[in-house]
């Protein structure tokens, strides 16, 4: 049987969808080539989720599971000035917490994790977040896409890539990933880009994801990385 044809697209060879593996080097240019177009579309990206200190941004970003940021950033004001800092939501109990982010998918679950955060970091930390990508995942409704979110943007620690949503799945799109899992996506972005990279180029991919590849109607037409995107399914 012939092997199945390569086309080409700007400077990478574009691959069919029925071919599952792309090589490192062909990843690895197409790494570059994202990062240098998103540049040019967003030269400034800054963190989407609206905050003011790094506790601010845990719990917004706790909120963000399952969870639209705009959702979250309309929840979120009236949410801090009701709970001003670590102390008030240690004391709130799990239902006044609950009613207050009602709104937000899978309240019950969230506002649970947040009151056992916000106690945590009171006891164990003197009501501060740690900048410390194990202490932080040990905290309640803290995984990795959320450590990596409160170390790159409150603290300017490059931890890990932040894989959400729109990154998993413009990972796949683009040719920079076949995975499905957020971990092992986030390994394969960690290789493929330098570390001093990290941060903003998550910003500018979900940003990418929201404005140009749209789940289900992508404007391929007008996107920044149509030259070499593999647009794969």
């Amino acid at each position: 049987m012939s092997r199945p044809k390569k086309e080409k697209s700007g400077n990478v060879e574009k691959v069919p969808a029925r071919t599952k593996k792309i090589s490192f080097a062909t990843r690895k240019k197409l790494a570059k080539q994202t990062i240098e177009a998103l540049k040019k579309t967003y030269p400034a990206p800054s963190c989407a989720l609206c905050h003011h200190t790094p506790f601010e941004l845990l719990v917004a970003t706790i909120l963000s599971a399952q969870c639209t940021d705009k959702r979250v950033n309309a929840i979120t004001p009236e949410l801090f000035r009701k709970y001003p800092d670590v102390q008030a939501f240690a004391d709130a109990s799990v239902e006044e917490i609950g009613e207050a982010i009602k709104s937000c998918g899978f309240y019950n679950t969230k506002s649970a994790n947040i009151s056992k955060t916000a106690k945590i970091l009171v006891e164990k930390y003197d009501g501060e977040v740690p900048d410390d990508f194990d202490k932080l995942v040990e905290l309640p409704g803290v995984g990795r896409k959320t450590a990596n979110c409160v170390l790159g943007n409150a603290f300017g620690i490059a931890s890990g890539f932040v894989v959400d949503t729109h990154v998993l799945r413009l990972s796949r799109k683009i040719g920079l990933s076949d995975e499905t899992n957020p971990e092992k996506v986030e390994e394969e972005l960690n290789r493929l880009i330098e570390p001093h990279e990290w941060i903003s180029t998550s910003h500018r991919l979900i940003f990418l994801g929201r404005e140009y590849c749209i789940a289900r109607r992508p404007k391929c037409d007008v996107c920044p990385l149509t030259s070499f995107c593999l647009k794969r399914p």
